[in-house]
């Protein structure tokens, strides 16, 4: 079964306040350290699960794993809202944190979403990140400041630019160069379409989600 509800996870890395609120239907999970987080809003996790290198302690009732494992503690809990059927999924504390190994782990975390079928969105303290493949993103128009966009693995194609001040149409995206950084919005409808490859897309937090397609 497919939930319409989204997966909130919160991991050890910097974190200031909640960017929607948590709907009843939502999963709640805490990986590691990101349990301060949580605790800090009041909020119980549905699940805590880790291996608790970060935290320092193991909580009552926790799922614990060793240390060492391939999958980051993140990664951990992305499989368990897969594996509960989640196809949304909001990560905070995973993108301005002090590791920045852990980030760019988060950022290939997004990938390995976009290959599920599901869409991962990093939360931080000014940016949020998504990785986009084979769709299109939608920005209102009152969208405002920096869209950066760069390709993931292998060339981006058909990448499509609207309404931002530097278009692009059809174009092709590569990871050896980053020809998609600080574009800026214009107060015009605004999207970003990938055919063919996957794009790793940061842009304001204020701006909230866009809608896909």
């Amino acid at each position: 079964m497919i939930f319409l509800a989204t997966c909130v996870i919160f991991n050890a890395g910097e974190f200031d306040d909640l960017i929607e609120p948590i709907e009843p239907a939502d999963l709640l999970l805490a990986a590691d350290g990101g349990l301060v987080h949580a605790e800090s809003l009041g909020l119980t996790p549905d699940e805590i699960l880790g291996d608790f290198d970060s935290l320092g302690y193991v909580p009552e009732n926790a799922d614990v794993f060793p240390v060492k494992k391939d999958d980051t503690d993140s990664m951990l809990a992305i499989r368990r809202g897969l594996q509960l059927g989640y196809r949304r999924f909001v990560l905070y504390g995973s993108l301005d944190g002090p590791r920045l190994d852990h980030t760019l782990a988060n950022f290939q975390a997004l990938q390995f979403l976009a290959d599920q079928g599901a869409q991962g969105w990093l939360v931080g303290r000014s940016y949020l990140a998504t990785v986009l493949k084979n769709g299109s993103l939608h920005f209102e128009p009152h969208a405002e400041g920096i869209l950066s966009v760069f390709c993931m693995g292998a060339d981006a194609r058909g990448v499509t630019i609207k309404g931002l001040q530097y278009p692009l149409e059809n174009g092709v995206l590569t990871a050896g160069f980053p020809l998609g950084v600080s574009n800026h919005f214009t107060g015009s409808p605004a999207s970003v379409t990938v055919e063919s490859g996957s794009l790793l897309i940061l842009y304001d937090r204020k701006n909230g989600f866009p809608r896909q397609s």
